[in-house]
């Protein structure tokens, strides 16, 4: 199908006219009036469903007529029953302190397998990269002896952990599951925005909204070969069982969380149950003679594997916060002498720090002699005497980011600022020029979503999942999806406002390989591991409030 024969929008702003009685009936694509209008925020943005003049791109034709099909009452309509969906499951995630339902917009993002092809290497080709980094930055640190990254770089990162020296994993492997956020730029190119390393979190909402959006819109995974991503704990558990020692037949693998008053719990659960391995506390474990056992209702059980998903402050009360309730005392002792193993590994938090992701590029070169093959945004770092200048003179033009702010916080756009506001903002970045980078403001692609009664285009990024088993690295097809649901925000967090969309991968159209609605449901996986794990005594609110800090790496 050329051009000439693909389905496009009106001109914005302009409407058909219509008799008495077309008037009562929904006109087709209705919802999509004034969609492309020039005066809407970021107008120059790349646009995910249309092109400038309005023509539907080739990879949502199928779904453009679906959805142009449907009256503002259906769209309506489903677009409840999702919400009702997530509120039935409890897919949640806290804001302000309080839980509530994660948004899920009815339109889909649509990704060609091309193009998915290129991402997957892409990030495969990071994993691959940062893991020889980490690797090397708590061994012989042979990338600073040459220079190819500075020293101070490393020794000034808040979350370089020397307590990780002597801590070597049996397989190589540290990242067993990292997240990549890209952003799409205005000519369309995928960036890295940041990398993900120590605790990433959201895969529980790709596979949530797969399994809503397959039961409010069945008739259009019936159109598309969209390809499934149920399987994702099926290569998890297998990464996991790979991380164990070798000398381990039946490694027993537990995941650890900080409990039911952290914001990502509902996912910690999901995932310990679709693996078939026990959901545990901190104050369900022990450590003796550098050993770490589970207390079950059978007696102790030595754990081979813990995937934690908290942070390494609160890991090992020992090495690190004292006072912390939710880890484990001599865990790292454990790690260090190989008899248990901790995912993701204590210390991967100096790789994905926003400075040291600046880097990566030279990384990539450095240990794989390749060419990066996903470019990271354009980004100034403070700390380089002529880039801060840069800064310092364009800073009203810029997006200012602290190093170790996450969740949206903390960023000022230099465009929105106040005089004031950029005033204050150069005193601190003066004040600690390691703590900041600035970056152009990117125009984040766009995708249309559900605003009312209509569909508006909103700006969205991506979190892809990979999985690493120390043979080979899993990306699983599709990733994350955050949408910025309020009008020209490009923030994308759900903790400033933002959604999420299900993220469609099309299967190339030789694949022989299941589809979506294939799959067996989610949730058929059986439960290897009978266990269960003893409970302990209340929770104090001291030891609440450390399950909400210990945040393990919340996308929102």
């Amino acid at each position: 199908m050329n051009n000439n024969s693909a389905p496009r929008l009106p001109p914005a702003g302009r409407r058909p006219r219509a008799t008495t009685s077309a008037r009562r009936a929904a006109k087709p694509g209705a919802q999509f009036d004034g969609y492309l209008s020039p005066s809407r925020p970021h107008a120059g943005a790349y646009d995910e469903m249309f092109t400038a003049d309005g023509t539907v791109r080739q990879p949502y034709r199928a779904l453009y007529e679906s959805i142009s099909a449907l009256t503002s009452a259906d769209l309506t309509s489903r677009s409840a029953a999702i919400d009702r969906a997530m509120v039935d499951q409890g897919i949640t995630f806290s804001l302000s302190g309080q839980e509530r339902p994660f948004p899920l917009d009815l339109v889909p993002r649509v990704i060609t397998s091309s193009e998915w092809s290129k991402l997957e290497r892409g990030v495969a080709q990071r994993v691959r990269a940062l893991e020889a980094f980490l690797a090397d930055v708590y061994g012989d640190r042979q990338i600073l002896r040459e220079g190819v990254l500075p020293r101070r770089l490393i020794t000034s990162c808040e979350h370089f952990q020397r307590e990780a020296f002597g801590i070597n994993p049996p397989n190589g492997v540290r990242i067993h599951v990292s997240g990549v956020d890209l952003v799409r730029d205005e000519e369309g190119t995928f960036r890295v925005l940041e990398d993900n390393l120590r605790n990433p979190s959201g895969v529980s909402y790709v596979m949530e909204n797969r399994r809503t959006m397959a039961r409010v819109f069945p008739d259009l995974f019936a159109q598309h070969r969209v390809r499934p991503v149920g399987d994702y704990a099926s290569h998890l558990l297998r990464a996991l069982r790979a991380a164990a020692a070798a000398n381990v037949a039946d490694p027993m693998v537990v995941v650890l969380t900080p409990g039911v008053h952290n914001s990502a719990y509902f996912e910690h659960s999901l995932l310990a149950r679709l693996m078939g391995v026990e959901l545990v506390e901190g104050r369900d474990m022990f450590c003796r003679d550098n050993v770490v056992y589970l207390r079950t209702t059978e007696g102790e059980r030595q754990v081979d594997v813990i995937y934690r998903r908290i942070d390494d402050e609160f890991l090992d009360p020992v090495h690190y916060r004292p006072d912390s309730v939710l880890g484990v005392a001599g865990i790292l002792n454990a790690a260090r002498a190989g008899n248990v193993v901790v995912a993701n590994a204590v210390g991967n938090g100096v790789g994905d720090d926003k400075l040291v992701y600046t880097y990566v590029p030279e990384m990539v070169k450095y240990y794989l002699n390749e060419k990066p093959l996903l470019p990271n945004v354009d980004t100034f770092r403070c700390w380089l005497p002529d880039e801060f200048d840069h800064v310092m003179q364009h800073m009203d033009e810029l997006v200012i980011k602290p190093v170790e702010g996450s969740g949206g916080y903390g960023i000022v756009f230099g465009p929105d600022a106040t005089q004031a506001e950029l005033t204050a903002l150069k005193r601190k970045v003066r004040a600690n020029k390691r703590g900041w980078i600035a970056q152009p403001v990117v125009q984040l692609s766009t995708v249309p979503s559900k605003v009312d009664a209509r569909l508006a285009p909103r700006h969205v990024d991506l979190r892809p999942f990979a999985v690493n088993d120390g043979k080979e690295i899993f990306v699983l097809p599709g990733g994350l999806t955050r949408v910025a649901l309020p009008e020209g925000s490009l923030v994308v967090n759900s903790s400033q406002g933002g959604g999420s969309k299900d993220t469609w991968v099309l299967a190339p159209r030789s694949s022989t390989a299941e589809r979506e609605l294939e799959r067996p449901a989610l949730g058929a996986l059986s439960h290897v591991d009978g266990l269960i794990a003893e409970q302990g005594p209340e929770l104090t609110t001291t030891q609440q409030q450390q399950q909400q800090q210990a945040q393990g790496g919340s996308p929102c």
